[in-house]
């Protein structure tokens, strides 16, 4: 297993190896030699290299599907990125993070290479000179993968892996690898079931020349539509097994709306008890599971790599007010999330959307704060949840820069600085949860006798107590309470005793 690093760390990493010579000109014109390092053989040394493809290949696709070919194991990989737009230090954060997930996956990072032009190429992504100079790279790194920061067509990936014969996997495939790895829960594996099949729907192909798309000749050339001479063993192949995910992803998606309810039973006796929700959100590794720990002590589990919580935690917790309310740690957010993935997880998702503020946790230690904050505010427009009230709480006070706090403080209306490693601003931040929490909206003043002292508790768990004192007769309160509670608590007004 490869040590985890920070993406700061990663990004001064990159800074120095990116190989600026070989794939950062904007000119698309690939005859020339870059750099005068080729030493002319390249053609021989690349024909005389084995070209293999991951052990155990099959080329049946009952016993290896695409989603498990393109899975990392432990693998030698080169990255690669598209630099169209923002600035080269854009480009190099991107690149950092691409390779904090790569390592996340569990792969061995060993060479980082950006191409600057206006956009991907159509047929191989970078362009098809520039795919063969990166093929020089994979063979002298001694790569087996190379892992594009983007989400590839299915044409660019088979065209880009033909030319750089080793594996390639994209950007959206590699975040579908960590969630499959981290996913606990019956629901988190099934969402992540879903969400590869529908990655690898469109991809599916024949391996080899045994399932070629078309087996070509048989005498029916001349027929404009083909015929039973001309479809190849693949296609029926590929059909067969296109029909046979699409079976499972209705089954999934029927399991994964059967326990959707189960949650929604859960989040509606929240809200008969009319317990306010909070869900943390936030850009994944931004300390949202240290975050829930501190307010909570629930004992999440925390680790220092992206994806770490996929399955959604929710905790009781209490106001320094003594009001009660739940708090929900949620899956981490990232540029550019598959839209596989924002689907799969959208009932998870809903927790956001159902709560009543969320606690937006960024970085501030991150070398792009800015970034991890439009990208997560571009998911909750995503599950609908713009309206919902928003603390913008900066994590890692204690390793921020002071002028990017400041920066972050004053750019973010409501924010505040923490560090849930050290504890600090904590008691603010439950300070500043309590006064946004929905107030309830009926002030009653009751005299509750002693034997109803549970009208009493759920006054003190479920509204908001402004005075309280005891007399011979019972319980003086006036109180803030809901609709249901001011019902039952109606025989015991003041006002109608006079």
């Amino acid at each position: 297993m490869t040590s985890s690093s920070s993406p700061s760390q990663d990004a001064q990493r990159f800074s120095a190896s990116l190989r600026a010579d070989a794939l950062m000109e904007e000119d698309v014109a690939w005859s020339h030699e870059i750099d005068g390092e080729r030493d002319g053989d390249q053609f021989d040394r690349s024909d005389r290299a084995a070209l293999r493809r991951v052990a155990g290949l099959s080329t049946e696709l009952e016993d290896v599907t695409e989603v498990e070919y393109r899975q990392l194991r432990l693998e030698r990989v080169v990255l690669v990125g598209v630099w169209t737009s923002g600035t080269a230090q854009d480009a190099d954060n991107s690149l950092a993070e691409l390779a904090a997930l790569a390592e996340t996956a569990g792969a061995l990072v060993l060479e980082g290479v950006i191409q600057r032009r206006d956009k991907p190429d159509s047929a191989t992504y970078i362009g098809s000179g520039k795919a063969q100079e990166l093929r020089d790279i994979v063979l002298e790194t001694g790569a087996d993968t190379v892992v594009c920061d983007g989400e590839l067509t299915p044409g660019q990936l088979i065209h880009l892996e033909d030319v750089v014969k080793v594996k390639v996997v994209d950007r959206t495939a590699l975040i579908l690898d960590i969630f499959a790895q981290h996913a606990k829960s019956r629901e988190g594996k099934a969402q992540v079931s879903l969400a590869q099949m529908q990655y690898m729907l469109p991809r599916l192909r024949g391996w080899g020349q045994s399932l070629s798309r078309q087996m070509g000749g048989g005498g029916s050339s001349g027929s404009s539509g083909g015929g039973m001479a001309t479809r190849g063993p693949g296609e029926t192949k590929i059909e067969t097994d296109r029909r046979r995910i699409r079976e499972k992803m209705a089954k999934m998606r029927r399991e994964i709306a059967e326990m959707k309810t189960g949650r929604d039973v859960k989040r509606q006796e929240r809200r008969r008890n009319k317990v306010p929700s909070v869900a943390i959100a936030g850009y994944t590794n931004a300390g949202k599971s240290s975050l829930l720990n501190r307010l909570t002590g629930a004992g999440v589990l925390v680790e220092n790599a992206l994806f770490a919580t996929l399955d959604p935690t929710v905790r009781r917790a209490e106001t320094p007010s003594g009001r009660l309310y739940t708090l929900a740690d949620t899956v981490g957010f990232v540029r550019h999330l598959p839209h596989h993935l924002v689907e799969a997880f959208r009932s998870t998702m809903e927790e956001v959307g159902d709560a009543d503020l969320i606690l937006h946790v960024v970085d501030g230690s991150h070398p792009d704060p800015e970034e991890q904050l439009a990208a997560v505010r571009e998911v909750i427009r995503d599950v609908g949840a713009v309206d919902v009230p928003e603390i913008v709480v900066i994590n890692k006070a204690d390793t921020t820069d002071p002028l990017v706090m400041q920066r972050l403080l004053r750019m973010e209306k409501h924010a505040i600085a923490v560090s849930a490693r050290t504890g600090r601003g904590i008691d603010v931040l439950r300070g500043l949860i309590d006064a946004q929490l929905p107030r309830p909206r009926i002030e009653v003043e009751v005299l509750v006798p002693y034997t109803h002292g549970n009208l009493v508790s759920r006054a003190h768990a479920d509204g908001e107590v402004i005075s309280e004192e005891h007399t011979p007769e019972g319980t003086l309160l006036k109180a803030r309470v809901h609709e249901e509670l001011a019902a039952e608590l109606q025989p015991y007004a003041l006002a109608g005793r006079r």
